[in-house]
């Protein structure tokens, strides 16, 4: 150890052009581990990479019925089987040179019997639970040297009862995903480097984080950010559906459920110092916007959802956000990728960039002056940037 410590006086030392040289000589010798804790605080020269996208659904096991017609259809049609490594593993490239991966596990995972949530006659109740071999799928997402987080404040986590929950919660993290959004403690996340972030997902419902109540939001967020710097707030909230593409502040209301005020809970959630603001729930993609250098955006709607959901145009549309965070509230270089659902379980990257025009649409109806705009090669931009561009289409129904 004595050595070890001279080595990284002897860094300090030197100029900025030979410390990189040194540095790669010492790690062959002092194991990774202890190197990325002593010099983690060198975060600045090298952002890390987050790409994150929104609703992940890789089954309905509840559901025998369905699995059968719709594994069958999957493989009639597409050529593609049903299990989730091969529902995931053509869309890995989307998080190529991520250094994290966030989704947003939406259900629950595991095999064999669970609680009832539907009853027998019911038409309008869905329950999603994705066979166990989904957990290793959601974090083969990320490369090898990535982290993945799943988010589990949402309203189908709960669809295998409480003790699918804990099950659920047990398989992401024996497969090596962090979950974020089971209670109102940040998530920490390490990454290969060493740098240091944390997540925090909430919900409208009880039994996980209330994002309706925003005094909570505001403080469970500022203690995450005394404690961590970079904190990055996910939120699944708002009304579903075609006619839910508008962000607007109020209290938003689905099947006589009250869904939160999303842009109160971005604005609690970054005046108590959050990096970035993630949404999902809606099933559609909504606005995003700046707040300063910090960025949220509002929905990024379906990622992959092989299970009984509508998938007609605009809920089809998905997205993949990248972007680079240079330190506490500090994004620089973020862009979308496009991706368009044509059956549930197959996402292809849409050349025709439809959700980066929805979403650059979406920002300039409902954020004239703070939403971002986004190119036809999907770079994200404040609107003082960018040329007006006649071609954007508004989107559907508008």
């Amino acid at each position: 150890m004595a050595r070890f410590l001279f080595a990284l006086a002897f860094v300090a030392s030197l100029g900025s052009e030979l410390q990189g040289q040194v540095r790669d000589t010492i790690r062959q010798v002092v194991p990774d581990t202890i190197f990325a804790r002593r010099v983690a605080a060198d975060t600045t020269k090298h952002p890390l990479r987050l790409c994150a996208a929104g609703d992940v659904t890789l089954g309905t096991n509840l559901d025998s019925l369905w699995a059968r017609r719709a594994s069958a259809n999957l493989w009639d049609r597409y050529a593609r089987r049903s299990d989730p490594d091969s529902l995931l593993s053509p869309l890995r490239g989307l998080f190529a040179g991520a250094d994290v991966v966030m989704i947003n596990v939406e259900g629950a995972i595991g095999d064999g019997p669970a609680e009832k949530k539907c009853k027998p006659k019911s038409t309008s109740c869905f329950a999603f639970r994705s066979p166990s071999p989904a957990a290793a799928a959601i974090r083969g997402l990320g490369s090898e040297s990535a982290q993945v987080v799943g988010n589990v404040a949402n309203n189908h986590s709960h669809d295998a009862g409480g003790s699918g929950f804990l099950r659920t919660r047990a398989m992401l993290d024996s497969a090596g995903v962090g979950v974020t959004g089971v209670d109102t403690l940040a998530t920490r996340v390490i990454t290969q480097r060493g740098d240091t972030l944390a997540f925090l997902g909430f919900y409208t419902g009880s039994d996980t984080p209330d994002a309706r109540d925003i005094d909570g939001v505001r403080r469970h967020v500022a203690r995450a950010v005394a404690t961590y710097g970079t904190v990055v707030v996910t939120m699944h909230l708002g009304a579903e559906g075609f006619a839910a593409q508008r962000t607007r502040d109020t209290n938003e209301v689905f099947v006589g459920m009250e869904r939160g005020n999303p842009i109160a809970f971005a604005n609690a959630a970054i005046e108590a110092g959050a990096t970035a603001v993630i949404g999902h729930g809606p099933h559609v993609l909504r606005a995003g916007e700046w707040k300063d250098s910090s960025l949220v955006l509002y929905s990024l709607g379906n990622f992959v959802n092989y299970g009984t959901f509508n998938l007609r145009e605009p809920m089809n549309h998905g997205a993949v956000a990248c972007f680079e965070i240079a330190g506490p509230r500090r994004i620089r270089n973020a862009a979308i990728i496009s991706t368009i659902q044509i059956a549930p379980g197959v996402v292809l990257v849409d050349p025709a960039a439809g959700s980066a025009a929805l979403i650059d649409s979406l920002s300039r109806l409902d954020f004239p002056r703070t939403g971002i705009t986004i190119s036809p090669d999907g770079v994200i931009a404040r609107r003082d940037t960018m040329p007006p561009n006649p071609r954007r289409r508004s989107p559907r129904g508008f």
